[in-house]
């Protein structure tokens, strides 16, 4: 923060600084019987206005509705021809709700993007099977002869590749 304050000075004196962050550095910065370094840094930050707050959990629909935003950003350049769509898909377990991503892109360039909310609990698996399923349903109701599907999580490519076996039974039902 001390350095921070250096280098952006103008900021630090015109704007309420937010410091989010899941270590108790208010508390430390603000301990009174404070010694050593700690004290003079506390000194040199006083004259500022710096708040800080801890870090809260990010609900599962907020982050399925970032992946679904800025999915572009991350998207691999996939060496497929234009006869292709491309689906990426993604899910997300973050107690109290569940979400689910989906990105699919057409032939000529065009971007389909939605989220869903589940509203059944589940684990980490069957979230991603949620988004691959109903993923597949967009495409396949356009009429697309093929698609390229992406995905980071391993288990369900192996799966639905047949690479690994589905020892579950919901998992075999997903599958």
């Amino acid at each position: 923060m001390l350095m921070a304050t250096r280098k952006l000075l103008h900021y630090f004196t015109d704007h309420v600084v937010v410091v989010v962050t899941s270590y108790p550095l208010g508390d430390i910065v603000r301990y009174r019987d404070a010694t050593g370094q700690i004290s003079k840094w506390a000194l040199k930050l006083m004259g500022h206005d710096i708040r800080y707050i801890s870090h809260t959990a990010i609900m599962s629909q907020a982050l399925a509705d970032f992946v679904v935003e800025w999915t572009e950003v991350q998207l691999l350049t996939l060496d497929v021809t234009h006869e292709y769509w491309t689906m990426y898909f993604n899910g997300s377990v973050m107690a109290p709700r569940l979400g689910v991503g989906v990105v699919l892109i057409s032939p000529d360039g065009s971007r389909l993007r939605y989220a869903i909310r589940l509203h059944f609990s589940a684990s980490n698996n069957v979230t991603e099977y949620e988004a691959l399923i109903n993923g597949l349903r967009t495409p396949i109701e356009l009429g697309a002869a093929r698609l390229c599907v992406c995905d980071d999580s391993e288990l369900v490519i192996d799966q639905v590749m047949k690479e690994s076996s589905c020892k579950i039974p919901l998992m075999a039902a997903y599958c």
